[in-house]
């Protein structure tokens, strides 16, 4: 009879496999924590009072979460809210708006991006509102129950909230706090920041709207703490379809994670940023490694990765140029060298280069006007250099621009840059064009 169920829980290798990418992937994608987060339960337990009031009691309420990325902000909203939708009143009223001041630029994309997430969009139709605060009241208006007696609770989540701020007259959030202090309709206004002076941002006619609630918190994870969870991350369930495969895969994440090369990686990484979400990115690199001829996530992955995931995206351009745009980079880094920083025009680049020429006799590199100018061109295009903010408008060649790479960056190229020109190499490390 054991025997028998032995067999029913050995998986195919390759079953086992997919059924790792499934699982390991939901958990990286979705920004799950395996474990709850520590030493944060009294902020936890604040939060959640707050939106179940909304939730349940109909109350409007707003809050901010401070604290600096990283910190498990987002994790500890999603943990409260998860808690709370297990609810059955709360999972029936409830609704959600989440806006983020990187994609929501102005209040007009927030307006119209808050009447998709309630699914109003046959309710506005081709409606011509006079205001702002007209519109969302619309909105609200349109979620009252069937009786007429209520609303249903919104719960407004604003990701990077100080970005709102600097929308026009600060019109959304206005509105927003206007609502949650009025009785109009339950809105609960969550907002998410890393900046502490937030609220000097702030109109005073906003200002005074806000309940002045904030949650603050500080990222005190140590590096130990930060193997353990990435342990966690890759481990697999106790519930897995092969017992003895789980076994197996998990004594491979133990070995790992206590070996010293990948301890130093990780703690590269932990210096750099102790957010999970770039965690959870040089994890799902490693996990794409995993096939049937690799089963496991060894070491050697692991550094690769990093390497990978470390590269400086300028230098990789870098490597991507032609020889005369190459050469162009190296005239405007000789140009910052001799004016200390100042911006330079084309001209001013075109003739750094003719120097260079003129030093040798037999040049392969005299290129013609246009095909300079063309190469100056895609160079800002790809954003290498820009123009000076607030530089005048002038003919093209006489335009203010800035390089928009270091030194270090330019040296890191050339030695990678396939089949580089030893002059060129020469000219690069020069003091002095």
């Amino acid at each position: 009879m054991s025997k028998r169920k032995g067999n029913i829980s050995h998986q195919p290798l390759g079953e086992c496999i997919s059924q790792v990418q499934r699982i390991l992937r939901e958990r990286f994608c979705h920004q799950k924590l395996t474990e709850g987060l520590e030493g944060v339960e009294a902020q936890h337990k604040h939060l959640e009072e707050l939106l179940r009031r909304s939730a349940v009691y109909g109350e409007s309420n707003s809050v901010l979460i401070v604290g600096p990325r990283g910190a498990g902000k987002s994790s500890l909203l999603r943990s409260v809210l998860q808690e709370l939708l297990q609810e059955k009143e709360v999972q029936e009223n409830l609704l959600q708006v989440h806006l983020n001041g990187l994609l929501q630029a102005d209040d007009r994309i927030a307006l119209k991006e808050i009447t998709r997430q309630l699914h109003l969009e046959n309710v506005v139709g081709d409606k011509v509102f006079g205001s702002f605060a007209e519109n969302l009241a619309f909105l609200l208006e349109a979620l009252k129950k069937g009786d007429r007696t209520s609303s249903r609770p919104v719960l407004f989540v604003l990701d990077e909230f100080d970005l709102f701020a600097h929308h026009k007259n600060q019109t959304l959030l206005y509105n927003l706090f206007d609502v949650s202090q009025s009785t109009q309709a339950p809105v609960a206004v969550v907002g998410l920041t890393c900046r502490l002076d937030v609220l000097e941002l702030l109109e005073k006619r906003v200002k005074s709207r806000f309940s002045h609630r904030q949650i603050h918190l500080l990222s005190g994870l140590t590096f130990g703490q930060y193997l353990d969870r990435v342990r966690a991350q890759l481990s697999l369930p106790d519930e897995f379809c092969d017992s003895r495969f789980a076994q197996e895969w998990n004594a491979s994440v133990k070995t790992l994670c206590e070996d010293k090369s990948v301890q130093d990686v990780l703690q590269r990484h932990f210096n750099c940023s102790k957010d999970f979400r770039s965690l959870h990115m040089l994890l799902m690199l490693c996990l794409s490694r995993v096939t049937l001829a690799k089963p496991a996530i060894k070491a050697s992955d692991l550094l690769d990765v990093s390497r990978l995931f470390l590269a400086d995206a300028k230098t990789n351009m870098l490597h991507g140029l032609s020889i005369v745009e190459l050469c162009l980079i190296i005239a405007m880094k000789h140009l910052n060298d001799v004016y200390e920083g100042e911006p330079f025009n084309l001209q001013m680049v075109h003739n750094e280069f003719k120097k260079f020429l003129q030093r040798k006799s037999n040049s392969m590199y005299n290129f013609s006007q246009p095909v300079v100018v063309k190469a100056f061109e895609h160079l800002q295009q790809l954003e290498l250099v820009r123009p000076v903010d607030g530089s005048p408008k002038t003919q093209r060649e006489y335009q203010l621009m800035r390089l928009m790479v270091d030194h270090s960056q330019i040296m890191a190229a050339l030695q990678k840059y396939p089949q580089c020109p030893t002059d060129i190499k020469q000219w690069a490390l020069s003091a002095f064009a």
